[in-house]
């Protein structure tokens, strides 16, 4: 079974993993200066993260969701509130300068910990595990089942689109500069629209 609005859940995780956030500028900086062979490691970094934060979100602190329906609530507002921000945040945000280059030689354990780094004290993943991911498990049903969907989907979206951003950064990086908040005034105005169907669909 798969877990609660998990279409929902796909569009919130595609919409962030599209806006040029900070993993995806190194990815996109390193793309252009070491190549896409060494911004895998990075990615896999990042996804490494992303999991060990998953992990500890949701097995640690998951039995107490489940217990109390008025936590819920709450975190859901707070996932409301954190979603507008993001959707503000990335609006106002703007690609750094992409043209530096960095003439250090790098191993490949050096991009794995860049990546690991970046994400793992990244206040925003810590922020959406504990406060958006929960919002879409059943706690009282298969929580193994529901956890593995939801962090395997996570995972090899994050990876695929940061490995996509390495890919496309030589051909579009003229664009991206140039063009700063198309991508970002869409991103934020779906992120909206998403908070306002979380807020209307989601009732504990």
């Amino acid at each position: 079974m798969l877990p609660l609005e998990f279409i929902l859940y796909l569009q919130i995780i595609i919409f962030l993993f599209i806006t040029p956030g900070t993993p995806r500028i190194v990815i996109i900086s390193y793309s252009m200066n070491y190549g896409v062979g060494k911004c895998a490691w990075s990615a896999l970094g990042d996804v490494t993260a992303n999991l060990i934060q998953a992990t500890l979100v949701i097995f640690v602190i998951g039995s107490f969701f489940s217990e109390n329906s008025l936590i819920l609530n709450i975190f859901k507002w707070i996932g409301v509130i954190y979603i507008l921000y993001l959707a503000y945040d990335i609006y106002k945000s703007r690609p750094k300068n992409l043209k530096d280059k960095e003439e250090i030689a790098k191993s490949n354990l050096s991009f794995f910990r860049d990546g690991f780094l970046i994400a793992g004290t990244s206040p925003k993943a810590w922020m959406f595990f504990p406060f958006i991911f929960p919002q879409f498990i059943d706690f009282s049903s298969n929580l193994l089942g529901q956890f593995t969907i939801l962090i395997t989907t996570y995972i090899v979206l994050d990876f695929l689109s940061l490995i996509g951003y390495a890919i496309l950064a030589q051909k579009l990086i003229k664009w991206i500069t140039a063009n700063p908040k198309t991508i970002n005034t869409i991103s934020a105005s779906v992120l909206v629209i998403i908070a306002v169907i979380i807020v209307i669909t989601q009732q504990y």
